[in-house]
């Protein structure tokens, strides 16, 4: 409602520099309007532009986007492999070795485990992350990273692999070229490094063998998760999906979970149920909270934070201690026993920056920002007023520190 009437106020400036008052009229240079008619067209203009302002600041978010049908999930996939064409900076042991001469006898092919360089081959663990929906032929990336001592798989190959899902089936096959983003090379007195060389990428690297079982809803009913468990978001989309239904077919089970009994037109049309629910706005209600991060000084303040009637002194305490070292020599007729020593001299500096009480206070977002940039404090300043706000209880909102 304050940022409304500021808005107001600033249409109103703009307007009157545009629009001249004398007794009788309102002067638009150079036609002449009516008072009556010059105040309706105002009037008018200001409730449109308004209606705009309010309705671009809503936090409307499409249901899509802040939840979940039951049944639509990604799966995770991993696998054993083997990273071959490696410089010198494969695994050391014996581990890859063996795995090297396994996959060769069931080739049909006997080698003898010494005539292999290890260092050429590296063992790494592959996963994936299945879609939902994933049919047979179609292309998911991968990641690789290495579980020996290899220095490095840049330039490396990952061997045909397959990839198992959590209840041992097969679900993808992945091989290819290894990229890893990066490098690592190192001389004799020296090295340089980029990212991690052992951990790369393989874009379009598996191939979607197998069908993930998958079930849409019980027949009669679907439910919807929301990705943040919350009551209020809960009930309102339930409100918006029987607005858009039609009828009394959404019931919030609980914060997190929808029930939607599936309208007899959309029996045999699943698909377009589920679009049109996905497609429709939904004001999401966010809870105040003030995120903290100690260690880069990044303060994040929510929309519905509000802060009590207050009075902040905040002041810093620098305390400087400096060691200077003198050399004392002995005087010219100095004893023979006098002797040239070392005398430290220490400096202590304190400086305490004198701090006056100052009224804060905020209802709004920008008023909450004002008094805090009000107190001129730096960021890490900032996360100890806040945490002090908190303590005294004039902190309405969740404190997080990350």
């Amino acid at each position: 409602m304050a940022f409304l009437n500021i808005e107001i106020e600033r249409i109103r400036k703009v307007l009157n520099k545009h629009i001249v008052k004398d007794d009788s009229f309102y002067l638009c240079a150079p036609d002449v309007i009516d008072n009556s008619v010059s105040r309706i067209s105002v009037l008018i203009m200001v409730l449109m532009l308004c209606m705009l302002l309010v309705s671009g600041t809503a936090s409307a978010e499409r249901i899509k986007d802040i939840s979940n049908f039951e049944g639509v999930r990604e799966n995770q996939l991993m696998g054993y492999g083997l990273i071959v064409g490696l410089d010198g900076t494969g695994d050391k042991g014996q581990a890859a070795v063996q795995s090297t001469v396994n996959m060769l006898k069931r080739m049909g092919l006997t080698v003898n485990p010494g005539d292999l360089s290890s260092k050429s081959v590296a063992s790494v663990v592959v996963t994936a992350t299945l879609p939902p929906f994933a049919k047979p032929g179609m292309k998911i990336d991968l990641l690789v990273s290495t579980i020996g001592d290899a220095k490095s798989i840049q330039g490396g190959t990952l061997l045909l692999t397959p990839l198992k899902g959590p209840d041992g089936k097969v679900y993808g096959l992945a091989q290819g070229p290894v990229s890893i983003g990066g490098f690592a090379v190192q001389g004799a007195g020296d090295s340089s490094q980029k990212n991690h060389p052992t951990a790369g990428k393989i874009p379009s690297g598996v191939t979607i063998e197998r069908e993930p079982l998958f079930v849409l809803g019980s027949g009669e009913s679907i439910r919807l998760f929301l990705r943040k468990a919350d009551f209020v978001t809960a009930t309102e989309v339930a409100t918006k999906i029987n607005s858009g239904l039609e009828g009394a077919y959404a019931v919030a089970v609980d914060p997190s979970s929808i029930n939607i009994t599936i309208p007899d037109k959309y029996h045999s049309s699943l698909v377009a149920l589920i679009s049109k629910i996905e497609l429709m706005d939904v004001t999401v209600d966010m809870p105040a909270k003030v995120v903290i991060n100690e260690r880069t000084g990044t303060i994040v303040i929510g929309d519905n934070v509000m802060i009590a009637s207050v009075a902040i002194a905040h002041g810093s305490l620098a305390i400087q201690i400096k060691e200077e070292p003198i050399v004392s020599q002995p005087s010219p007729f100095a004893p023979e026993s006098a002797q040239t020593v070392t005398v430290p001299r220490t400096g202590i500096v304190v400086e305490e920056q004198e701090a006056s009480l100052i009224p804060v206070s905020g209802v709004t977002l920008g008023e909450v920002v004002r008094a805090l940039n009000a107190l001129g404090v730096t960021p890490r300043d900032l996360i100890s007023i806040l945490q002090a706000l908190k303590t005294a209880g004039a902190l309405n909102a969740e404190l997080e520190i990350i």
